[in-house]
């Protein structure tokens, strides 16, 4: 009985100290923070939201319309956001079907307490250049941004770097 003892005591320990040195942690010691929003589809920038034309939450559209194969992410109350999308490329004009900007960015649009919107920009991330069928408008973005509380209504656009959007949360 004590030889059954000191080996759980042992096995214990090391598990212990495995976790300690790997970073490892318990369910119950990193606990979840709730989603805001989840979402597997955006759509794409059409005609009717190029440029100027009908901003969205003070946001304008990218100069052409722009499609994208998929698109899925979630923004979490401590404003983790993460997207991923593929075939982001542009909808027309003498580049349809292709992607010519290497980098993206994302705004995520909220509803304030007092009505107001904020629009919070991240940086710029990586996006593969060229057409959809090989790989093109394809990236992921992991990373925090400091949303109100509470965020209301929240709308994620992926955007040009200068902040044109290219495609929100929608279907």
């Amino acid at each position: 009985m004590f030889m059954k003892i000191r080996k759980l005591f042992v096995a214990a320990t090391l598990l212990a100290l495995a976790s300690l040195f790997f970073g490892w942690q318990s369910p119950v010691a990193s606990a979840r923070q709730p989603k805001i929003l989840e979402f597997d589809t955006m759509v794409g920038n059409t005609q009717a939201f190029t440029g100027d034309t009908n901003p969205i939450r003070g946001i304008n559209g990218g100069g052409l319309p722009w499609s994208l194969t998929s698109a899925k992410g979630e923004l979490k109350t401590n404003g983790r956001l993460e997207i991923n999308v593929q075939g982001l490329v542009l909808a027309a004009g003498p580049n349809a079907g292709s992607n010519p900007i290497a980098n993206f960015a994302a705004i995520v649009s909220c509803l304030t307490g007092d009505g107001d919107v904020l629009n919070v920009a991240t940086g710029t991330f990586p996006a593969t250049t060229g057409p959809a069928s090989q790989g093109g408008g394809d990236a992921k973005i992991e990373t925090v941004v400091s949303l109100p509380q509470p965020c209301i209504a929240p709308i994620i656009f992926v955007t040009s770097p200068g902040g044109a959007w290219f495609a929100a949360t929608g279907n």
